[in-house]
């Protein structure tokens, strides 16, 4: 800790982190182990949360994420998504197919924005707010391969096919650079493959959306 930072809000973020990392909760022991401070500490801490409904205790004492986490959440989401947009538009309109940012939600890929072509006679439907695992799909695989790449350069684009949907193909490339979010950019086509093309183009409006959030 430095002098500017307070070292109160700084467990309090610290405790929000560690019960957003758990399915079950933890006990106000827990806690106390977890950040090395003793329980009237963790006390004050929860009490303190819970007036703000940003954490909740159940009837067994375990204290959880409150509902005022997902209201703050969804205000994230919109800013993101609007960011996205442009980019989203031109490459759904050139590629002719749904293009689509996503971004990671727990162990999940959550798609927060997609935009449909307008002058194909028909596309794949994909909707805001379809989720899957991170292991499956173009996008969900373009965030893993962004985690365990290095800093040499950029870590290019993840084809699939027929994971999400059956004769569905998908492209995605990550979203480098961006502090606070980790996501991708796709697309998702009825086709047996990807055209060459769409790869590198998607890759372009990823690094658009990139620039658009910083």
């Amino acid at each position: 800790m430095t002098a500017e930072t307070s070292q109160t809000l700084d467990r309090g973020l610290r405790v929000l982190k560690l019960l957003a990392d758990t399915d079950h909760g933890l006990t106000v022991t827990e806690l106390s182990n977890k950040l090395g401070v003793n329980r009237t500490v963790v006390y004050r801490l929860l009490a303190t949360l819970e007036q703000h409904a940003l954490v909740r205790r159940d009837l067994g004492g375990r204290a959880r994420v409150g509902l005022g986490v997902l209201r703050l959440g969804r205000q994230v989401h919109p800013l993101v998504r609007e960011a996205a947009l442009p980019a989203l538009r031109s490459l759904a309109e050139d590629i002719g197919a749904t293009a689509h940012l996503t971004l990671v939600d727990g162990s999940d890929a959550l798609a927060v924005a997609v935009v449909e072509p307008t002058w194909t006679d028909y596309h794949v439907a994909y909707r805001a707010g379809f989720r899957h695992p991170l292991d499956r799909g173009a996008a969900g695989r373009a965030i893993l391969a962004a985690r365990q790449h290095t800093a040499a350069g950029h870590p290019g684009y993840t084809l699939t096919h027929g994971e999400l949907e059956a004769g569905a193909s998908g492209a995605a490339a990550p979203l480098v650079g961006v502090s606070g979010v980790e996501g991708s950019v796709g697309v998702v086509m009825l086709a047996d493959a990807v055209p060459e093309r769409v790869g590198p183009r998607v890759l372009d409006a990823a690094r658009e959306v990139a620039d658009a959030l910083r």
